[in-house]
């Protein structure tokens, strides 16, 4: 077979996110270089669509509508051993990044992040953590303390009660600090 009778293979890509224009923006920009997309908002079609899909890759949103989406990697990686993974949040945190790492997720990316950056991401060359990645240069205070409060919340799993409890803070508090979006550096 010639070159010229060589079918390019799509790939199919699972997008798992509740922001329905960054969705739509990536679903765009994926559609137009080639890949078949399948995009999906909330938990229990991210639920259906991981035990059901045969994909190549996902770009799955951490925190889908206060939902925790590290729940659905070990799901990803049994049905598509071969995929890759690609955790994608707003909140990046040193604990979420080791833990999707742990469940079988390739790569770790924080948002803002463009096509490119996606892309890379998912490539089979790149590192477990992209380079452009908040985490290469000392952190802030500020960013230490939204570092702690990440990993206490993930030993405790989500429960804010008891984060609250251990951090000796109230819960109140620790649900405002939450809200926001981690500072940089």
């Amino acid at each position: 077979m010639n070159s010229d009778t060589t079918q390019q293979i799509t790939q199919r890509v699972l997008l798992i996110e509740d922001d329905e224009v960054f969705s739509g923006v990536v679903s765009r920009a994926l559609g137009r270089r080639g890949y078949q997309v399948h995009t999906v908002n909330n938990i229990e079609a991210a639920r259906s669509a991981v035990s059901s899909m045969q994909i190549d890759c996902a770009i799955v949103d951490l925190n889908l509508a206060g939902h925790s989406s590290l729940e659905l990697i070990p799901g990803l990686r049994s049905q598509n051993p071969d995929a890759r993974i690609l955790m994608l949040t707003g909140y990046a945190s040193i604990a979420t990044a080791v833990e999707a790492i742990k469940l079988g997720a390739d790569n770790y990316l924080a948002k803002p992040a463009d096509i490119d950056d996606i892309l890379a991401a998912l490539s089979a060359e790149s590192e477990n953590i992209a380079p452009e990645s908040p985490f290469h240069e000392p952190m802030s205070v500020r960013r230490l303390e939204w570092e702690h409060i990440q990993k206490i919340l993930m030993e405790n799993d989500g429960n804010i009660s008891e984060t609250a409890r251990q951090l000796k803070m109230h819960r109140r508090t620790l649900q405002r600090k939450l809200q926001k979006k981690p500072v940089a550096g």
